[in-house]
């Protein structure tokens, strides 16, 4: 299996790997990388891989197979590395780093609605949630705006920790998303945490957030739509 750096290094813009692989698509696999592949609502990771002799492969977007391997997917036409090939990857890091700010973002939209999430989608400049909502008065527009940017100007610590599958089976209250549930059956879940002990938010997450709420800037929630009886959707930008 990759050896996930971006799990413990969320900040690392480039990595030395080797090529393990190269599947029938063109999907390159690398020993170890930086790249956040697409799940739980955030977008797979671009930038390319330098190779001695080859150039700079782009690499367009990155994404897990059906064996739950991460897959470098090449941009269209670019030359493929062998298989025992040296690499640097080197990250589009102001897009991702936009990414981690908007999903801790997210985190703190789950704080101030804590309703059952139903959907979600996170880009570069907004992101999205869906909550079942019962109460419409509940979701307004201004006031959200005004209690993320409180919590975001408190500069709230960003932190991880896990836990057994089996410790997250008997706290259910942890898991906010309906339709998505964590990945269970390696014995532990990793959770994220905004401020001391979780006090602010505690849910199982598998992405790349920013260490502090501050990091996140100025935000706006630009829409409510009602999407159905209960359902709300949420979309937050950035405001610059």
């Amino acid at each position: 299996m990759t050896e996930l750096v971006f799990r413990d290094t969320p900040y690392a813009r480039d990595v030395e790997a080797k090529v393990v692989g190269v599947n029938e698509r063109g999907g390159i696999v690398l020993d170890r990388t930086i790249f956040y592949a697409t799940g739980g609502g955030q977008p797979g990771d671009c930038g390319l891989l330098e190779v001695e002799g080859l150039g700079t492969v782009p690499i367009a977007t990155t994404v897990y197979d059906e064996a739950r391997e991460i897959v470098h997917v090449p941009a269209e036409g670019a030359d493929l590395p062998e298989p025992g090939t040296p690499v640097r990857a080197v990250l589009d890091w102001e897009r991702r780093h936009r990414h981690m700010r908007m999903h801790t973002c997210l985190h703190l939209l789950c704080a101030v609605l804590p309703f059952p999430v139903t959907g979600g989608q996170i880009g570069a400049d907004a992101a999205r949630l869906d909550f079942d909502i019962q109460d419409a008065s509940l979701a307004d527009k201004e006031e959200l705006t005004r209690q993320l940017n409180a919590l975001i100007g408190e500069d709230h610590g960003v932190s991880e920790r896990w836990i057994a599958d089996e410790e997250l089976a008997a706290q259910p209250e942890l898991v906010r998303t309906m339709s998505v549930k964590p990945p269970m059956g390696s014995g532990r879940v990793r959770l994220v945490a905004i401020g001391e002990a979780g006090a602010v938010d505690l849910q199982p997450c598998g992405g790349t957030h920013v260490a502090s709420t501050a990091e996140i800037g100025t935000v706006v929630v630009a829409k409510i739509e009602k999407k159905g009886r209960q359902n709300r959707r949420v979309r937050v930008a950035f405001a610059d």
